[in-house]
C-alpha cells in the first residue's frame, strides 16, 4: 500500500495516459456517452482507499440481506466488528444525553403549561440544560456560528482546563462533523502541492491515507513496532523524515492518534515529550488524534495524557509548536457516532492560518446542530450533586467496565488461535492480532487475487458472519499479515462470538496446513 510511498503526482504516468485518451475520445465521438465515467472523474478519488467501508464491509451487508430469506448460511446474524459503531451492537445511548437531546428536538415540551407533565418523564436538571441549550441556540434548525455555537466552545474550553490545568480559548475551538472533518480540514490546510508531506503511523486509521490520497498529498510513513505493545521510536520518526526530505518531500506535519487506531496503544507522557520536542527540532505541526481518551483500560499502568498538557508543561521554550487535537462524541462511553459530534482546538497556531481555517469553516455554513449539542454534553455531563448524576455515574461506569471485560477476553481468545499473537488494549475498540499463515494460504490467497490477509478474514466472514477488516487496509510491515477487530459485540454473547472464531480459525488452519 505504501511502498511507492515518495511520489511527485498521484497518478501513474500509465493512469494518465489513459485519462487523456479517454477525455479525447470523449470529445471527439459522435456518440454521446456518459459524461461521468469513472475514467474521467477526479482521479485522486479513484486512487483512494478506506478499508473499514471497503470490500470486507459490503460483502458483510449482502450476507446481512440474506440473511432475512435464507437460513443456511451457517451462522445467525452478521457481526460488524469492522468499524468502532458502538451503537450498531446495541450498546445503550446515555439517558442524560437522550433527555436533553430530545428536548431541544421538542421545545413545546418545555411549556410552562407542560411543566407538571414533563417532570414525570424527564428530571430537572435534563429540563434545565435543554432551556439553557436553546437560549444560546434559538431552534436547531436554524444555521450557528460557523465555527460552532460559542456558549458550547465557551463550556469545551472549561472541559479543557479542568482535562489539563491550563486555560483554553473559545475563539481557537471549531466544533466539527465528528473528529474526521476536522482532520480533513487541517490536512487540505497543510497542504500545499503534491510535495507537501504528512507523517502518519503504519498501521494507521485509513482517514488520513484516504484523505491524502484526496487532496493529492503524500504520506510519509513510520512504523509502530509491534514487539514493543505498538510503540514509538523518536529515531524511527527522525529516519522518516530523512529519508522523505532527501526525496525532496516537504515533509510538514506529524500525525498521531493516541490512543491508537487499529493498535490500542497508549503513549507515555515521556513518549509525548519527547514527540514534542522532536517536532520542534524539525520544524513539524503536531496533528493530536484523541479521540479514544476515555477508552483507557490500564489507567494505572497507561493513563492518558493528552499533547496539549505535555506542551504546556514544557514551558516557553516550546510555544513555537503548532499543535491541533481532535475530539469527537462517536466513541468514548457515548458512542454517539451517528450524530457526528466532534470539536478541534488550535494551539500556536498564526492567527492569518486561523483567519483561513474561519474561512473554510464558513464554506460549509456550521456543523450540525445536533453533533454540537452533543459535544456541549460529553464535555459537560452532570456532576455529583446532580439529579441526573448517579445514573449517568453508573451507566458510563457500567459500559467502561464492560469494554474493559471484553478487551481482556477477545485478546485471550486471539493468544490461544495457532499462529496468532495480540497485544493487550490499552486503550481504543480495538484489538490488531497478527496471524502467521500456511504457505497454502498464502498461494490460495494469491490464486484468488486478494491480499493474504482479506483472503483469511473473506473466509473468517463467509464462516461465522464476523466482519473484521484485514491489516493490508491499515498498513502493516512486508510479510506480515494482521486484521483489526472491535471488542464491541454486546457481552452476554461474547462466548459464542468467540467460539465461532476458534472454530473457523482451526478449521482454516487444517484445510490450508502446508
Amino acid at each position: 500500500m505504501f511502498h511507492n510511498i515518495y511520489r511527485t503526482t498521484s497518478l501513474t504516468t500509465r493512469q494518465s495516459n489513459l485519462y487523456y485518451r479517454t477525455l479525447r475520445a470523449a470529445s471527439t465521438s459522435t456518440t454521446k456517452g456518459k459524461v461521468l465515467t469513472t475514467a474521467r472523474i477526479n482521479p485522486h478519488i479513484r486512487n483512494a482507499e478506506y478499508a473499514v467501508r471497503g470490500a470486507l464491509p459490503i460483502r458483510a451487508e449482502a450476507l446481512n440481506k440474506q440473511l432475512q430469506n435464507d437460513k443456511s448460511l451457517g451462522f445467525d446474524r452478521v457481526v460488524f466488528c469492522n468499524i468502532g459503531n458502538p451503537q450498531q451492537l446495541n450498546q445503550k445511548p446515555i439517558t442524560f444525553f437522550r433527555q436533553v437531546a430530545s428536548l431541544c428536538d421538542n421545545p413545546e415540551l418545555l411549556k410552562p403549561e407542560h411543566r407538571d407533565d414533563l417532570l414525570k418523564l424527564y428530571p430537572q436538571d435534563a429540563i434545565d440544560r435543554a432551556e439553557l441549550l436553546l437560549k444560546h441556540i434559538g431552534s436547531v434548525g436554524a444555521y450557528s456560528h460557523s465555527q460552532g455555537i460559542p456558549h458550547i466552545r465557551e463550556n469545551i474550553a472549561k472541559f479543557l482546563e479542568r482535562r489539563d490545568g491550563y486555560p483554553a480559548n473559545p475563539d481557537h475551538i471549531y466544533l466539527t462533523q465528528g473528529a474526521s472533518a476536522g482532520v480533513q480540514t487541517v490536512l487540505q490546510m497543510l497542504t500545499e502541492n503534491e510535495k507537501s508531506g504528512i507523517m502518519i503511523p503504519i498501521p494507521q486509521y485509513p482517514l488520513y491515507s484516504a484523505t491524502l490520497s484526496l487532496i493529492n498529498a503524500t504520506p510519509v510513513p513510520y512504523y509502530l513496532k509491534e514487539d514493543q505493545d505498538w510503540g514509538l521510536s523518536v529515531e524511527d520518526l527522525k529516519k522518516s523524515v530523512d529519508e522523505a526530505r532527501a526525496k525532496d518531500v516537504d515533509v510538514r506535519a506529524l500525525a498521531i492518534i493516541n490512543p491508537g487506531n487499529p493498535t490500542g496503544q497508549c503513549l507515555t507522557e515521556e513518549n509525548i515529550r519527547q514527540i514534542i520536542d522532536f517536532c520542534q527540532k524539525e520544524n513539524l505541526v503536531l496533528l493530536a488524534d484523541e479521540v479514544y481518551q476515555t477508552n483507557i483500560y490500564k489507567p494505572h499502568q497507561r493513563p492518558f495524557h493528552s499533547f496539549k498538557k505535555v506542551l504546556r508543561s514544557m514551558g516557553n521554550d516550546y510555544n513555537n509548536v503548532e499543535l491541533f487535537s481532535f475530539h469527537s462524541t462517536s466513541k468514548g462511553m457515548i458512542g454517539e457516532c451517528g450524530r457526528r459530534g466532534g470539536y478541534l482546538e488550535c494551539v500556536n497556531i498564526d492567527e492569518d492560518v486561523l483567519a483561513q481555517l474561519y474561512k473554510v469553516a464558513s464554506i460549509s455554513l456550521c456543523p450540525n446542530v445536533h453533533g454540537q449539542i452533543m459535544t456541549d454534553l460529553m464535555t459537560n455531563p452532570p456532576v455529583e450533586g446532580d439529579a441526573s448524576y448517579e445514573q449517568y455515574n453508573k451507566e458510563t461506569k457500567g459500559i467502561f467496565e464492560s469494554l474493559q471485560r471484553r478487551a481482556t477476553k477477545l485478546a485471550s481468545c486471539f493468544n490461544g488461535l495457532e499462529n496468532v499473537t495480540c497485544n493487550d488494549a490499552e486503550g481504543a475498540m480495538y484489538l490488531f492480532p497478527r496471524v502467521r499463515l500456511p504457505n497454502k494460504a498464502i498461494k490460495a490467497a494469491k490464486d484468488a487475487g486478494i491480499a493474504t490477509d482479506a483472503f483469511y478474514a473473506l473466509k473468517m466472514l463467509e464462516a461465522t458472519g464476523v466482519c473484521v477488516i484485514p491489516g493490508s487496509g491499515f498498513g502493516q510491515e512486508d510479510n506480515t499479515w494482521h486484521f483489526r477487530s472491535t471488542f464491541l459485540p454486546e457481552e452476554h454473547l461474547f462466548d459464542q462470538f468467540c467460539s465461532n472464531i476458534e472454530k473457523f480459525h482451526k478449521d482454516f488452519m487444517t484445510e490450508y496446513r502446508d
